[in-house]
């Protein structure tokens, strides 16, 4: 399934020239081959989000936030973690994805001498240009200044969107956003809607309400 969001498309689909880092998802996918391009753009149309706003951010940080944006734009099995959401532009999001270790400790390694302003990047920004800029009462800081530690920076950034597990890849109880080959989360989110429902809402940390009404969708 495909989330309810501003680029998402209605259902998955082969589509097989998605761009560079969004490759991976070209067997099955929510997004198309354009939103794959603009998601490589520093200033794309996507969301008018600028990488840059403490300085040119380095190239081996911004691989991360390209493929955070290829696996939230293009993945098919986000389905137990999504959520309603209210805000103008998207009708649905996701909360609490349970990433992979490596995953987010490679990501909080290549990024920590950078710098940003924000813990949470989902809102607060000075829109005033049309972009994001630093609010006023914000100054640049280092990266590990502003997330103490990768859980930090997970769960902070995107308004807890993806949960910090201490999974590994092969543990088949984490999503994957860097991966070769067949999509491996498929079976993650089967095991996340098929399991025992108690048993889940523990391992991920998710309300276990919450879980059951995904569950009944």
């Amino acid at each position: 399934m495909c989330m309810d969001g501003k680029h998402q498309i209605s259902e998955p689909t082969a589509e097989g020239a998605l761009y560079q880092q969004c490759s991976p998802w070209k067997d099955k996918a929510c997004c198309t081959a354009n939103t794959t391009e603009e998601a490589h753009q520093d200033n794309s149309y996507l969301y008018n989000f600028n990488w840059n706003h403490c300085g040119v951010m380095s190239q081996k940080c911004k691989k991360h936030f390209i493929q955070d944006t290829c696996f939230y734009e293009c993945s098919p099995h986000l389905g137990p973690w999504i959520q309603p959401a209210s805000e103008s532009w998207r009708k649905e999001r996701i909360l609490d994805v349970p990433l992979c270790l490596e995953d987010c400790e490679s990501w909080y390694e290549d990024c920590k001498n950078d710098y940003t302003c924000k813990e949470n990047w989902h809102k607060g920004w000075d829109w005033s240009t049309g972009m994001n800029r630093c609010p006023v009462d914000s100054q640049c800081r280092i990266w590990t200044e502003v997330f103490a530690s990768p859980r930090d920076m997970c769960e902070k950034i995107w308004s807890n969107s993806y949960k910090y597990t201490k999974h590994s890849k092969t543990s088949g109880l984490c999503m994957q956003m860097w991966f070769d080959g067949p999509n491996p989360n498929l079976k993650v989110a089967e095991y996340y809607l098929n399991g025992d429902a108690e048993t889940v809402a523990i391992a991920t940390g998710l309300h276990l309400s919450a879980l059951l009404v995904t569950l009944l969708l």
